[in-house]
């Protein structure tokens, strides 16, 4: 028996876009009175279209490739800029409601003008914003840290993505970045891979570069299972994963697969905790009782988790405290305005608390914006991310 597919997101959609660049259309034909506008325009927006479609019809055989990022990345970018264009028309178009006046022909071509800002701010997000690197500092302070790990710095990255990238020297750049924090521990937070583990293997070079005193150590994230791609055979993908394993111990990365490691400064230690990927939606597969078998109380934990999630179902009410959960996961969504006292973000839909410091129950957690990107090839306003914290201990 098939199953019903349920036409009507399809048919609203399709009607939102029609209505999208009907009014778009209005305003072009404002500013040009050319027979040639209605027919022209019709054109260009069905070819885009007509090209995306094109590409998903052909991924099955080539994947995401080049023509296939090219057409949605023209897509998405017209599409914003039309949402930002009508925006600005309704604005205007508002108080003629009220007044029987025709369109101002200044705010017409303010609109278009802003259109034409939200395509030139997709292009610098697609060459340059996905390799804007930034290091955010914090220092977190807790009652019960040993002492002699007052000062104590780690460095965490998350979400590398290694199929996305395309810029060798860029991501140096970033490599480079994180060795100038001068750290005590680095801690990498899952997703090295979009699907399939061969993609790190160019990679390895530059990552394996990164030491910390204390050790680099790392954890899964839901694409590093190659859930997302179909497979000959389940042997095939569960040979992917172990391939990936390896590479993580070629990077000088230790994984923490629901285990720990205890982190000792002279007499005294805290703990670093990692669990398989846990997230709701992405596959419930770590065992935080497991990761911290043979721990006390009263030791000083660190966990590992790829997935924000985790925190917010198990991780901030586990009997065993864990004063400090690091995670990555959202990416930010890659979109968004971190500025003048605003941070915002469409993620903020999926997730209430996306990126940053988060404190509960004397508990903390930290979710870092991604390193690398997916999906779409930019970063706008939410740039790739260092973390660098500092632990310090309340007098």
């Amino acid at each position: 028996m098939k199953r019903k597919i349920n036409l009507l997101p399809f048919i609203l959609f399709a009607l939102f876009i029609f209505l999208l660049n009907w009014y778009v259309l209005s305003g072009l034909l404002n500013l040009s009175s050319s027979v040639l506008t209605t027919p022209i325009f019709s054109v260009f927006i069905l070819a885009a279209i007509g090209s995306l479609f094109f590409a998903i019809r052909r991924m099955n055989a080539h994947g995401m490739d080049w023509f296939f990022k090219i057409s949605s990345h023209l897509l998405l970018t017209l599409f914003a800029a039309e949402v930002i264009l009508s925006l600005f028309l309704l604005a205007g178009d508002i108080p003629r409601i009220f007044t029987g006046t025709a369109r101002n022909i200044y705010w017409v071509e303010l609109s278009f003008l802003m259109s034409l800002l939200t395509v030139l701010l997709f292009v610098y997000g697609m060459i340059f914003g996905k390799y804007n690197y930034k290091v955010i500092h914090h220092i977190l302070y807790f009652d019960d840290l040993p002492e002699k790990f007052d000062g104590f710095k780690l460095a965490q990255i998350s979400d590398v993505h290694a199929g996305s990238f395309n810029n060798p020297s860029a991501v140096q750049r970033g490599i480079n970045l994180i060795n100038q924090q001068n750290v005590d521990l680095f801690v990498f937070t899952g997703d090295l891979v979009n699907n399939k583990a061969e993609e790190i293997k160019p990679w390895i070079s530059y990552f394996s570069q990164i030491k910390a005193p204390y050790g680099q150590f790392s954890v899964l994230g839901n694409h590093d299972y190659g859930d997302y791609i179909k497979w000959e055979n389940e042997n095939e993908k569960s040979k992917n994963l172990s391939q990936l394993k390896a590479y993580h111990q070629d990077l000088g990365f230790k994984l923490l697969l629901d285990t720990h490691v205890e982190i000792k400064k002279d007499d005294q230690k805290i703990i670093l905790a990692g669990v398989e990927n846990w997230g709701i939606g992405f596959g419930e597969r770590g065992d935080l009782k497991k990761s911290l078998n043979g721990t006390l109380s009263t030791d000083f934990k660190i966990l590992l988790s790829h997935d924000p999630s985790h925190w917010e179902e198990q991780a901030k009410l586990f009997s065993n405290k864990i004063q400090l959960t690091l995670s990555g996961h959202t990416h930010g969504m890659q979109f968004g305005l971190e500025a003048f006292g605003i941070k915002w973000s469409p993620v903020k839909y999926r997730y209430a608390h996306w990126a940053g410091i988060k404190i509960e129950n004397g508990r903390v957690l930290n979710i870092n914006r991604g390193f690398g990107f997916l999906g779409f090839s930019g970063r706008i306003g939410i740039w790739p991310e260092i973390t660098v914290i500092e632990l310090k201990k309340n007098a």
